[in-house]
Formats: structure tokens, sequence, C-alpha cells
């Protein structure tokens, strides 16, 4: 089986034999029940792909979906005039990069339908570029836009700036929104030369933003009948790639529904809508089919640094925003004035909906898989925790294997080093709170929630039917129940554990359930007096 590891060209897919996962029964329904569309999805998602599938439907080249699901669809096949845009291929950090890209397209378009010299902005003449083609080819345009706020992305909250004719300092970020603005404008007044229109981008920005200006497109991100345009689905898993799933179980001595299981936990997990439909990475699960290798490939691809700078800068912390449930109007549009990491989070593929409240309209975020919890956590408590150590991983990897093994004085010594080897003030938002619980409960759910990327289920702040325990790791052969307590006592913890019955869910299982009371010191920051009591 060839998997299209780095090709996003639908044609050259298919016609070099590259493993497709059909997606042309969606996209003939879009492309029949609707004229201009905006769909978010987080990068190496699929977007690209699914542009290249539309340039070549409308290109009428039928000959390439022989055997899919629209060519018992469609009827017709007729050839559109096409204007592709790819703003993914350019770095926009640069005063004049965007204006000239934008040029290229133009003059490109200019050769082939002519231009008038009476129109001279890049909005007038894209309308007239539309205008000209509908009248010499009979048939409205298609215009399809990869990518639209990659120019914006570059230098979001970069501070970069710039000079102009006048004299006048222009932040970078407001220059390439204004020309892109200036640009989209154009689908307004050339509505009656369009016959489709798509814009993917990763971020959806405020309707007061790049959006004004033009006809407000659909935007399918949270549609329920496109939830799969991008993406695999577990039965599309099953489907396409059961040889290399039972291939990788071979590798790792695995059964089958055990190696399905991995997958899942490790790629699986996307939700873009009401119907909770669950979306594997594409690129992560066809980069593990083709590498026979279970790692975090797409997480690789890219550093959410902007991200990590977003989170300090609002001095909003990764546990007050994940696990909870908000309305859409909180993570679907990004609004570029206001500091709020949330949408931006979302939108980028680090969060993603869990579960859906229809009576409530809310939604549950949180990580969506294993690869991008331990990648983005890992970043987080690089930047936050700063060990003198070393690397938090590395930490991690050795704690997990006390865990494992049972070794719980291990465990308790090496998390009090680490612990001490942290900064007090790693994190500057909190130089101003009152002492350390608020640092304390971060540098715990950082450390826990990596543990259980190698547990076999973590539960934290997990509410009981008598109370909320502090975390829960599960182990194959362990159940661990933290209870921690800020210049209290351990033996404090350990009887709010019984005294709550957090254990009570456990007491029928084969596994050794282990129940750890911990105390911390404000003053030396660090493991102050441990206990535990071990049941079974």
């Amino acid at each position: 089986m060839k998997y299209p590891i780095g090709i996003q060209s639908f044609d050259q897919i298919r016609e070099d034999g590259y493993v497709y996962v059909d997606k042309t029964g969606l996209i003939y329904n879009l492309v029949t029940q609707g004229k201009t569309y905006f769909l978010s999805r987080p990068r190496r998602f699929g977007k690209s792909l699914l542009v290249s599938t539309l340039a070549c439907y409308f290109q009428g080249r039928k000959d390439l979906f022989a055997g899919l699901e629209i060519d018992g669809l469609e009827k017709d096949w007729y050839e559109y005039p096409i204007f592709r845009i790819d703003f993914n291929g350019g770095l926009y950090t640069q005063p004049g990069i965007l204006e000239a890209t934008i040029e290229g397209y133009l003059g490109n378009w200019e050769d082939i339908y002519g231009k008038n010299p009476n129109y001279t902005t890049i909005g007038t003449r894209f309308i007239e570029i539309l205008r000209r083609a509908y009248e010499q080819t009979g048939r409205r345009a298609v215009v399809l836009i990869d990518e639209y706020d990659k120019p914006i992305l570059d230098v979001l909250d970069t501070e970069a700036c710039f000079y102009d004719d006048y004299g006048k300092q222009v932040l970078l970020e407001n220059h390439n929104r204004e020309i892109l603005k200036s640009f989209y404008s154009t689908f307004k007044g050339a509505d009656q030369y369009l016959r489709f229109v798509l814009l993917t981008g990763v971020t959806k920005f405020s309707q007061v933003s790049v959006f004004s200006g033009f006809n407000q497109p659909k935007d399918i991100s949270m549609d329920e009948r496109y939830e799969a345009l991008c993406g695999i689905t577990q039965n599309e898993l099953e489907a396409f790639f059961e040889e290399p799933t039972i291939q990788l179980a071979a590798k790792y001595q695995y059964t089958v529904k055990e190696m399905k299981e991995l997958l899942r936990r490790q790629y699986d997990g996307y939700h873009f809508g009401e119907r909770m439909t669950d979306i594997y990475n594409p690129f992560s699960i066809l980069n593990a089919f083709d590498s026979m290798a279970i790692r975090d490939y797409w997480f690789s691809t890219g550093t959410p640094t902007y991200l990590v700078r977003l989170l300090q800068h609002s001095r909003e912390q990764i546990n007050e925003l994940a696990g909870r449930y908000y309305v859409p109007s909180l993570f679907v549009d990004y609004k570029a004035d206001v500091e709020q990491p949330l949408p931006m989070i979302y939108q980028s593929g680090y969060f993603t909906i869990k579960e859906y409240n229809r009576r409530m309209g809310t939604y549950l975020l949180d990580f969506p898989n294993n690869e991008v919890r331990k990648g983005f956590l890992s970043v987080l408590a690089a930047h936050y925790l700063k060990p003198g150590g070393g690397e938090v991983n590395s930490w991690i990897i050795d704690a997990v294997t006390c865990l494992e093994q049972g070794n719980t004085s291990a465990f308790c010594d090496s998390l009090t080093a680490f612990l001490a080897s942290i900064p007090y003030d790693s994190h500057a938002s909190l130089k101003e709170l009152d002492m350390t619980e608020k640092h304390f409960q971060y540098t715990f759910y950082l450390i826990l929630r990596l543990i259980g990327v190698y547990c076999r289920a973590i539960h934290c702040e997990n509410r009981q039917s008598f109370g909320r325990v502090d975390c829960i790791l599960e182990m194959d052969e362990y159940v661990y129940i933290f209870e921690f307590k800020m210049d209290g006592t351990a033996e404090e913890a350990l009887q709010q554990i019984a005294e709550k019955g957090y254990a009570r869910s456990y007491l029928t299982d084969n596994r050794k359930i282990v129940c750890i009371g911990v105390n911390f010191s404000s003053l030396t920051r660090t493991v102050e007096e441990w206990k535990e009591i071990i049941y079974k």
C-alpha cells in the first residue's frame, strides 16, 4: 500500500496509485448545496488535498474520479475557470511579501484573461479578471483559497513593524490583515461571476476583522454534515487500513484489538460537531502506517510557541481551560484585539470537542489524544517549570517506571528532588499572586497529566459521589489515588480519601489500590510529608 506522505495533489494520488480515502460524496453535497464556504481545520489535516480535489472536479476531470462515490452522482462534468490561491508556501514576516504574492497571482491571470488599466487596486483587478473569465468561457468562476489566514498567523503577536512611505510606523499584523480584507472583499462585488468559493484555514477571525467587507461565507467548520470532510473516521480506518493495522500489531506483539485501541488513544479523538464523529489525525495515522512505528508525527512538525506566549500574556493556565464546557462563541471566533487563548488553542488542534450537551448547547473541550496531550504539556512544562535537572520528559519516564513497579518510595524521592529543582520565579504571572497554592496546582496538573499519557487511565480532580479527588492514576497492576495538601498534613489528606470514599469504586478491582496523602510546604516549595495506605 502506497501512502501519500507529503502529497497534497489529488491527481497525483489517483494517477500514481496512492491510497485515497473517498470523500467525494461529501464534496458533491458541498458543491451542489451552496456557493461560498469557509472551513477551519488544524494544520496538516487534509485541507490542501480537499482544495486539490475540488480543483480537479471543477476542471471536469472525470477520469480521476472513476470508481469513487461522486462518479455515480455527477452527470455533467463541466469545466469552469478556476482561480486557486495557496498562501501556505510563503513566509509573511517581512513587509511586501503578501502584496508580491497576490500580485503574482493577479499578473498570471491577467496574462490569460486580459487587463483593464483603469483598475489598479488588487480588489478591482480581481473583480475584472473574474468578469472577463465569465465572459470568455461562459461559465462562472471557482475560487479556492488555501490557508487564507497564514499571512496573519505568521506575524500574530510578534510586534513586527515597518515604516510606510509617510514615515509612519505600521504593525505588520494589522497591515497584512488590511491587505487580505481588501482582497477578500472582492467576493461581494464579483458575486454574479462566481460559481463556487472555498476558503480554508486554521483560524476563524472575528467578523469585524478579515471577513468584513464581503458577504459572510457559510462556516462549515462545525457543520455536522461535513465533520468527516477532512481526516479519517473509525469506519474509514477499518475499511481502508486493515492490513497495516494487522502488521503494526504483529510488530508490537499486540493483538489487533489492542493495536486499534493504541492507535485510537494516540491519534483519534477529534470531533468537529454535534454528531461527535471520531476523527483520526490523517497526517499522524498515515505516517504511522508508512513507517510502521507509533510516534508523535503531527506534533513534531510545529511547536506551539505562540500559544505558550499567549497563555502567559493572558495569565490563563491550561488546567483552567481544559476539561470545561463552553458555548461556541467562546472558542469558534478568534478576536485579534483580545488576548483569549482558548479559540486559538481549539482551532489549532490542541483542544477538540469531547462532549456535547444538547440541552445547554455547550461543548466540553480537552486534548484530543495522547500525542497532542504529551506534546503540548511537555512544551508548557518546559517553559513553566524550567527544572534545574534538565529535560522534563526524561523525568516523566522515570516516574512512570517507578509507579508501574509499585516503587512509591522512589517516586516520592524523585518527585521531591524534581520540585526542589524548579525556580520559584519560573512563571512571571505568579509574582503578584498570594504565595504558591496556584503554582502547586498548575505544577501538579502538568506533571500528573504527563504521567497519565503512559497510564491506562487518568482522572484529575475526578468527581466522585461524595466529593472530588485530586488525581487517580490507573496502571496495569496498580491504582494510585492522590490527595494533595499545602501546609497541612499527609494524614489529613489520607483521612479525606477515607472519609469521602474515593477508593470505594476500585475495591472490587484486581489491582492493588494505593492511597497516597501528600503535603507540600510553601516554605521549601517541595514535598514535606508523604503517607500511603495499600489495599489488597
